[in-house]
């Protein structure tokens, strides 16, 4: 795909070494970091690349991939005449440009991501590129009923190739295997009993799909499943960062034990939630003292990406990046990666038993959720909820000396962020929203907390 110019291998044995993944020694050699024909120079806003992007190798196709994969999940948005929101597809074009201008080559999108506009939008970026500067991934996103009889699959899966402006797909996604309150019969349903599973390995004979992959949460008897049937999986994709390495929550399995499963069958990890929704981008002041005093000049979400792309089979990792500060900070990261050290990653250790002992709601806002039959802002609740964990604003105690401030603070800043009608008290408790999350959260059972939260504060009653 891209001429290679000088091997710039990284050496990943700190990262084997700290965290127990010495299975991959086996197949270390297979992966290097290789520096593809990306620009340097600075952009408009100042910033300046002096080094180029890293690069991964895939083994199974050769395809030389970005460090650094754009998740196409949340493209900007505006407001159209019609007082309607639209992606805002201006900003999505100086985006992508910006990203293939300085050595992305990875874009990630889904027919549900972004109300289902991320397909369309990321296309029209894309089109404006020659085919041969970026890999393209979509995903068999098929999660109604109704999309398991196999002429609604297929007529998504044309759709597809329309949306895109495609006439094959670099990397193919089964999306969101173990989903379901019986998660294997729901994985039957949506890819075997309808012949899905058949036609996808056929496509990707077919060249039509160059490499065949999917997406776990939930289940990790479907995960185990799916690498143990006699085909060669190209890459999977796994929710991998510093908190879920040995501290997933819910449903979600120990990014230490999906990603050490991967390396032994030779299988690629694509990384999602690097950054755990954000989450890992807003530490209290004492999580972020840690991590200054090894590197001082670095943003919590520049320790967060460096953890993420250190292991040795990680082909690309995945970020949602809505604004061009992000892009840009994300871009240096990966201008070339400098992989974690033994000293680091005991920093990140102390910051995750940290992050641990508070309530946080595992939220990663990824809006699968929504829309609420309600109309309730159920990821917006949450983020802000966090949020005022992150910045030590919620307040646990009327005797706290700190507590008419905070619950200022806490109460204005819940209006600002989610209209009246939409917030917590409106939740009726349907439960249509749980099934839908990927994190498994008790999404009622956490609004019905937050909702009796909110009313002691506003009637200032004693915690």
């Amino acid at each position: 795909m891209q001429s290679k110019k000088q091997n710039k291998n990284i050496n990943h044995r700190n990262f084997f070494k700290v965290l127990g993944a010495g299975a991959a020694t086996s197949t270390a050699a297979l992966y290097g970091c290789d520096t593809g024909n990306s620009k340097t120079g600075s952009n408009s806003s100042g910033t300046s690349y002096t080094e180029e992007m890293t690069y991964q190798t895939n083994p199974h196709t050769g395809d030389v991939v970005s460090l650094l994969g754009y998740g196409c999940m949340r493209w900007p948005l505006r407001t159209n005449s019609n007082g309607e929101e639209e992606i805002d597809q201006d900003a999505v074009n100086d985006l992508v440009d910006h990203a293939i201008a300085h050595g992305v080559n990875y874009f990630d999108t889904s027919p549900v991501y972004v109300r289902g506009w991320s397909e369309k939008a990321t296309g029209i970026a894309l089109k404006r590129h020659p085919r041969e500067k970026f890999f393209i991934a979509t995903k068999m996103s098929n999660f109604a009923p109704e999309l398991y009889d196999r002429e609604a699959a297929l007529a998504m899966y044309n759709n597809f190739l329309k949306e895109l402006q495609v006439d094959y797909f670099d990397y193919y996604l089964l999306h969101s295997i173990g989903g379901g309150t019986d998660a294997m019969e729901t994985f039957r349903q949506r890819y075997e009993y309808n012949g899905i599973f058949d036609f996808l390995k056929e496509e990707r004979k077919a060249g039509r799909i160059r490499n065949l992959g999917f997406s776990y949460h939930g289940d990790i008897a479907v995960f185990d499943y799916l690498l143990s049937l006699d085909m060669q999986w190209d890459f999977c994709q796994i929710q991998l960062n510093y908190v879920d390495w040995k501290n997933a929550t819910d449903r979600n399995t120990n990014a230490e034990y999906l990603y050490g499963e991967l390396v032994k069958r030779n299988v690629l990890a694509i990384i999602m939630e690097p950054l755990l929704g954000g989450r890992l981008a807003r530490l209290n002041q004492h999580a972020l003292n840690i991590l200054k005093q090894e590197r001082p000049e670095d943003s919590t979400a520049t320790w967060a990406f460096r953890y993420a792309g250190t292991p040795e089979h990680v082909l690309t990792v995945l970020s949602g990046m809505v604004y061009m500060e992000h892009l840009q900070e994300n871009i240096q990261t990966y201008s070339p990666l400098q992989p974690l050290n033994q000293r680091e990653y005991e920093a990140l250790e102390e910051v995750t038993e940290l992050m641990l002992r508070s309530d946080y709601i595992p939220c990663t806002e990824c809006q699968y959720c929504m829309p609420c039959p309600y109309g309730l802002d159920i990821p917006g609740t949450f983020a802000h909820y966090n949020r005022c964990i992150t910045e030590e604003n919620l307040p646990k105690s009327s005797v706290d000396p700190n507590y008419t401030k905070a619950r200022r603070a806490f109460l204005i800043g819940y209006n600002r962020s989610v209209p009246k009608l939409r917030q917590v008290n409106h939740c009726l408790g349907c439960d249509e929203c749980v099934p839908k999350c990927p994190q498994r959260i008790p999404i009622p059972d956490e609004m019905e907390r937050i909702d009796l939260y909110v009313e002691r504060l506003k009637q200032k009653l004693t915690f």
